[in-house]
């Protein structure tokens, strides 16, 4: 055989271990390159630049599944996809932080910990890195003046005639974490405590009861229309619903007196993710100052608040625009996680109403 056969030879066999490897998914670089996000709307917490800053930096290309998911939808997609490595298997998840032990627990999640992991709070973090908390606000009320013309102030008025078919959740208390938690956060207000959510679905129960209550998952078009004027939604969506519409309605934004509720959500990885290589990126991306300062810029508390506050790095007119959480309580993991069993397995039989998307 002449050198330059064997030469060929080699090339050829060199080759051919490439295509097995990459049929394997060795030594492709996809995974480095494309990452699958779900349930991530641009005008939740300034995600639409997030994300715009994530590829600019990183070149990495996003696939953006199901924006107007819920925080169940995004773990579902996680077990249907077990075995999928194509388009509809997400990389990662931005969940309520009740969902992550036992996301953890069923072995959905991959652990993984961020350059920044020592400056994240340990009560709001996995210490073995599967899930880590992002962002929290609170709970509010956004009402459309322009149909509303007396603005509840607390709970308690929801109930009050004024509010006929005018007050909506945010998404499915069966499914959703901000819906989830708008009871939760009821039941505080209502004679309820951190570890007795009851008093939140009998609220809703008399609040449907009322003829108060709307079973649809508000929008911001819905709210705009008057279809839903009040919407039970978080701090930094109302917000962010007030700078889109510019007026047109009027958009006031109501923190309770009372049953102040701060909602914390966590960022993971699937353990299945098709690009976890990418997927890395992207979370030391979230967790650097850039991305922190991201999603204060979208009237979010980022999990890194103090440590940005302490070094100096947060400029004064973000710290204006954030709203007041004066005396918001924090639940711990295991009494989310108490609360969200009570509420998605209770809410049909005592409240007796499904809420559908439109």
């Amino acid at each position: 055989m002449t050198s330059r056969s064997k030469l060929a030879r080699g090339l050829s066999m060199v080759a051919s271990l490439a295509l097995v490897l990459a049929a394997c998914g060795g030594g492709s670089s996809d995974s480095a390159t494309n990452l699958t996000t779900i349930a991530l709307p641009h005008d939740w917490c300034n995600y639409g630049a997030m994300l715009d800053g994530f590829v600019k930096k990183t070149g990495i290309k996003l696939n953006e599944l199901n924006p107007n998911g819920g925080s169940g939808d995004e773990i579902e997609a996680i077990k249907a996809n077990k075995t999928n490595k194509g388009p509809q298997a997400p990389d990662v998840i931005d969940v309520g932080i009740s969902f992550g032990p036992q996301a953890k627990t069923d072995g959905l999640l991959m652990n993984y910990k961020v350059p920044t992991w020592d400056t994240i709070d340990p009560s709001v973090k996995d210490p073995d890195g599967a899930w880590y908390g992002d962002y929290y606000g609170v709970l509010s009320f956004e009402v459309n003046t322009a149909v509303v013309k007396t603005i509840p102030k607390d709970w308690l008025d929801l109930l009050k005639p004024d509010y006929k078919n005018s007050v909506a959740l945010a998404g499915d208390p069966t499914a959703s974490n901000q819906a989830i938690q708008s009871v939760y956060a009821a039941a505080l207000a209502n004679g309820g405590s951190l570890d007795n959510a009851q008093p939140g679905l009998d609220f809703f129960k008399k609040l449907k009861d009322a003829g108060n209550f709307v079973p649809v998952v508000a929008k911001q078009g819905l709210v705009a229309s008057g279809e839903t004027p009040i919407v039970i939604t978080w701090s930094y969506l109302a917000l962010a619903d007030k700078d889109a519409l510019k007026g047109n309605p009027a958009i006031e934004v109501v923190i309770p007196t009372s049953g102040r509720f701060a909602g914390m959500y966590a960022q993971a990885i699937s353990a299945y993710a098709p690009h976890p290589d990418a997927a890395k990126k992207y979370m030391d991306y979230l967790y650097s100052d850039e991305g922190q300062l991201n999603w204060l810029n979208g009237y979010c508390y980022p999990t890194r608040y103090n440590d940005l506050v302490k070094r100096n790095v947060v400029p004064a007119d973000l710290k204006a625009k954030l709203p007041d959480v004066t005396g918001a309580v924090f639940p711990t993991a295991a009494q989310l996680d108490t609360a969200k069993k009570l509420v998605t397995g209770s809410w049909k039989s005592v409240v007796g109403v499904d809420v559908v998307k439109k």
